[in-house]
């Protein structure tokens, strides 16, 4: 099933048209990946779903009902959650108090404790830095916060913007592993990232995203062997 329909959207930043035109999709279940370069519209693209900037043409549709009109709060509550990039954890709040702002939606405080409970249990360095403040957390252990907020609003689609940026190599190994356990626990997952190896690595399908538009899509493997996409994302052919 389509949970996730872009259809010819267009975003403008004052003159700067960013994206021209863009469409894809996400079936339901899926990692999608969107590659490409900085500056080629993938976290445009994201804020757009987000409802975060306005579209000025073009349809979203999220499990079949347009989402074009939805203030981003409303956004939230449908499920549709946003990692950003950068992190931007609450710096002088604790692990706790970070995780307790993504689960704001919710009133049950039963609930919120379950939920609180099972990203300990997904982070165990998040349940050893519980009382410690964000800002003091390692730039991995910020990214696990980051996640872990996003996740305890309960996404059925989750929106990932460049979750390896600034961060070790063991680390982004560790960081795409919670990806692909989230993603087989039941969260359909739109990854934006740089590092097209990774990303494309767990991903089911991708889009390679250049100066505001969509110019290569296909399977996960496809993609990989592309020559294109070799040469530019991936160091060369081979």
């Amino acid at each position: 099933m389509m949970m996730l329909d872009v259809q010819g959207i267009n975003v403008y930043y004052g003159a700067i048209h960013a994206l021209k035109g863009i469409s894809f999709h996400l079936n339901e279940g899926e990692i999608v990946a969107l590659i490409g370069a900085n500056g080629a519209g993938k976290s445009t693209s994201l804020s757009a779903i987000s409802r975060v900037i306005s579209t000025r043409s073009g349809a979203i549709f999220y499990k079949g009902e347009s989402i074009i009109n939805t203030p981003p709060q409303d956004i939230v509550t449908r499920r549709i959650i946003q990692v950003p990039e950068g992190r931007r954890i609450f710096p002088r709040m604790s692990v706790v108090e970070n995780l307790e702002m993504g689960a704001y939606i919710h009133n049950d405080r039963g609930k919120i404790e379950k939920n609180m409970e099972a990203m300990f249990a997904r982070f165990p360095r998040l349940r050893e830095r519980r009382k410690q403040l964000g800002g003091t957390l390692s730039g991995g252990e910020q990214q696990m916060l980051a996640i872990a907020r996003g996740l305890m609003a309960e996404p059925e689609l989750l929106l990932l913007d460049e979750p390896s940026m600034g961060l070790a190599p063991i680390i982004v190994e560790q960081i795409f592993d919670i990806i692909q356990d989230i993603n087989q626990h039941g969260t359909s997952i739109l990854l934006v990232e740089q590092n097209a190896q990774m990303a494309l690595s767990i991903a089911n399908r991708g889009y390679v995203l250049e100066t505001g538009r969509v110019v290569l899509e296909g399977s996960a493997d496809d993609l990989l062997d592309n020559p294109h996409v070799q040469e530019a994302y991936l160091g060369g052919g081979g």
